[in-house]
């Protein structure tokens, strides 16, 4: 290792700091990352393509003086586009696409002052809740590396879970921000719709499923990423409103008394284990601890229209997806592509137009329902995952010729997430409790549609109260 030993000690803003101070080079902050990825990466297989000289290049540049001055950061291999860098979308089809420009969000990351040195692995199309895609093999949890790290940013997640680096970038569809943080212990936050521009490339994701974001150590990292990235792009359809001051002021404000519900009722009926109840209940006696209003509520929402809605939107958006190869002129031939995304884009084949309409019209009206359910409490609890903890690998198997039974284990693992993508509602998974065995398990909090500031808030008193970045996964402990 090199001489910066005290490199984990710190979450992004900490690097920065140190930066700032003259405490550390952005030079000795990229080896220690890069010594990290070269040390573990083997265990967790999170690093799919290292962009080690392009970051070393970007230093020589010289950084702007940005508030994320000198901290190394990761792509997921979907998504933000990173000019000159293949984009494989985690799939053989796609990994000759080499975009010719950076999309915004990493404009904007850049001139924040982070340095890209790598890219994440991530599952087909962003199609699973687990990272195995066959392009380049299964991303394990740096907590037991015969579990899955959650996906699609499973990648990212098990680089930071296993302390490469403070904080990595991830993208959420139906749970692939959150999920990935609750099985490898993570702050993980899925924006408000439209918070982040997905210019110039797309108006929306995924028929406005998708946003784009990070997984981190600390709240605080989460909160000023955001406000590095936040904001329209030139010509988006729509966008998030502004908010009132920065979201890294909502760190340690005081959230005064809230309104605060919970519930471990899924929208699909699935049983949530044991260990997810009771870190809900924690967290909940927890918030009332704090000073704050507790009762058990359900929202009252069209809950069994939940996963069919997402299922159209997402199979329709499959089909799309498959055909937008730049180069190669044609759609995805069934044998080009893993098995779940050939039947889930023949789902979206076998849909109509009305239907896909009657789907987002559907969708419009969950969000309805749970802005109505905000008139009476400020956030909601949910677990974080059914499950508890990560499942073992092998079980969301997207070589499977059941499609059915695949995303019936998908929203048996991970029903609460996908909910508020649909609504386009901001949430965030905490890492507040663990497990017998020492796996973390997660609380989701939901605020309003717009509200990551009553997130912050909260999230970062239940961060002082039950502290989590000290905890560490034994590989980590074992090769600091």
């Amino acid at each position: 290792m090199t001489a910066f030993t005290d490199y984990e000690e710190h979450d992004a803003l900490g690097l920065a700091a140190l930066v700032t101070r003259g405490e550390a080079t952005p030079e000795e902050i990229l080896e220690a990352a890069i010594e990290r990825v070269e040390a573990r990466n083997g265990t967790v297989n999170a690093v799919t393509n290292q962009l080690y000289d392009e970051g070393r290049a970007a230093l020589a540049d010289g950084l702007p003086d940005g508030p994320l001055k000198g901290v190394p950061y990761l792509l997921k291999d979907l998504g933000s586009s990173l000019a000159g860098c293949p984009t494989t979308r985690g799939s053989k089809f796609f990994e000759d696409v080499v975009p010719v420009e950076d999309s915004e969000h990493v404009r904007r990351l850049k001139r924040a002052g982070m340095v890209i040195f790598g890219r994440t692995n991530t599952c087909e199309l962003g199609l699973s809740l687990t990272c195995e895609p066959r392009l380049h093999g299964a991303t394990k949890n740096p907590w037991d590396p015969t579990r899955i790290s959650g996906g699609s940013s499973g990648g990212a997640a098990a680089a930071v879970g296993a302390r490469m680096l403070p904080a990595a970038h991830a993208s959420d569809g139906f749970g692939s921000i959150r999920a990935p943080a609750a099985c490898c212990g993570l702050v993980g936050l899925k924006p408000t719709r439209g918070r982040n521009t997905m210019a110039p490339y797309l108006g929306e994701g995924s028929g406005g499923l998708s946003t784009e974001h990070a997984v981190t150590l600390s709240v605080r990292d989460s909160a000023a990423i955001l406000d590095a990235t936040r904001g329209p792009g030139v010509g988006d359809p729509y966008s998030a409103a502004p908010p009132a001051r920065p979201f890294l002021e909502e760190v340690g404000a005081d959230p005064g008394r809230l309104r605060v519900a919970f519930t471990a009722r899924t929208p699909n009926g699935a049983p949530v284990e044991a260990d997810a109840l009771r870190v809900l209940q924690e967290t909940a006696t927890l918030a009332a601890d704090l000073g704050h209003h507790v009762v058990e509520a359900d929202p009252a929402i069209d809950g069994e229209q939940v996963v069919p809605t997402f299922l159209t939107v997402m199979g329709v958006n499959t089909v799309v997806n498959l055909s937008s190869h730049p180069t190669a002129g044609r759609a995805a031939h069934e044998h080009e592509v893993e098995r779940i995304t050939w039947l889930t884009a023949k789902l979206g084949e076998a849909t109509s137009s009305a239907d896909y309409v009657r789907a987002t019209q559907t969708m419009h009206r969950l969000g309805r329902q749970m802005a109505a359910f905000h008139r009476d409490y400020d956030v909601l609890l949910t677990p974080g995952l059914a499950t508890g903890t990560a499942v073992k690998l092998g079980w969301l198997d997207m070589m499977m010729d059941d499609v059915d039974e695949y995303w019936r284990r998908v929203f048996h693992f991970s029903p609460f997430t996908v909910w508020f993508n649909l609504t386009g509602q901001p949430a965030v998974m905490l890492p507040i409790g663990e497990s017998a065995s020492g796996l973390p398990v997660a609380v989701q909090v939901v605020a309003r549609y717009g509200d990551e500031a009553t997130l912050f808030r909260l999230s970062s008193q239940f961060e002082a109260a039950r502290p989590w970045f000290d905890r560490k996964p034994a590989m980590v402990r074992a090769t600091a």
